[in-house]
């Protein structure tokens, strides 16, 4: 089964097309990096997916359900951390419990608290569990959001721009973590990011994007220079693709 199956999507809100005939199938098991400029339509496509967005015309589906039909536990989510609000006086394993129980925790107690100190484990920062997230760096604050969005074991992990804000050492231990988790959970990843070495180095498939699909597949095919200079409009110098 695939995890997610898109065909012929498309959405616009009055004369404006924020996404035109999009097309593509993501393969479960698999990490994905849906790649391109800013106002690409990158965060309204992941709305779509997570349900946020029902008014678009096409299809899809995730697990083969529709969006808003897909069972809740299914699907993790990591937001960008720039849009929390660090002062909230709360502790990082409560963070973690809201992802499981869906709700604020006024306590984290039993089973839940096992499996929120499990999670943690996962993403190695156990350690920050009982510290509030008003003391946490970026990296750190990033890594208890993801094991928030795996409290649940899901089978797709969301993440929109999950390196913002974080350093360079903190940025390589989160795509570390997620392949790790990849390995072991058979999850599927679908990344949003604006930076295509990244994708290069890190996907199995890249979707280039810039309201039209600009591509899909593996990354040497999809990230070609001809294919970036469509997306993002750079003409004047080469682009060059990491070799790691």
């Amino acid at each position: 089964m695939n995890a997610v199956e898109v065909k012929n999507l498309s959405l616009s809100y009055g004369d404006i097309k924020v996404l035109e005939n999009l097309t593509f199938e993501i393969p479960e098991n698999s990490f994905v990096s849906v790649v391109g400029p800013n106002g690409a339509g990158k965060t309204t496509l992941m709305k779509i997916l997570l349900g946020l967005i029902k008014n678009y015309h096409g299809e899809v589906k995730i697990f083969g359900k529709d969006p808003d039909e897909v069972e809740p536990q299914l699907i993790g989510y990591v937001p960008q951390i720039k849009t929390m609000d660090r002062n909230f006086p709360a502790l990082s394993i409560e963070l973690v419990a809201s992802g499981l129980m869906r709700r604020w925790p006024w306590s984290v107690k039993g089973t839940d608290r096992e499996k929120s100190l499990k999670a943690l484990s996962m993403v190695k920062a156990e350690h920050l569990a009982l510290r509030s997230i008003t003391e946490l760096s970026g990296g750190e604050l990033q890594r208890v959001c993801l094991a928030r969005s795996i409290v649940r074991n899901p089978k797709l992990v969301v993440l929109d721009e999950p390196a913002t804000g974080i350093d360079a050492i903190g940025e390589a231990d989160l795509y570390n973590l997620l392949e790790a988790y990849q390995k072991n959970s058979g999850a599927t990843i679908l990344m949003i990011t604006h930076d295509w070495h990244v994708a290069h180095h890190h996907s199995d498939y890249v979707l280039l994007l810039n309201r039209k699909q600009v591509s899909f597949g593996h990354p040497e095919e999809a990230l070609s220079e001809n294919n970036l200079r469509t997306a993002f409009g750079h003409i004047g110098h080469e682009h060059k693709i990491r070799n790691y």
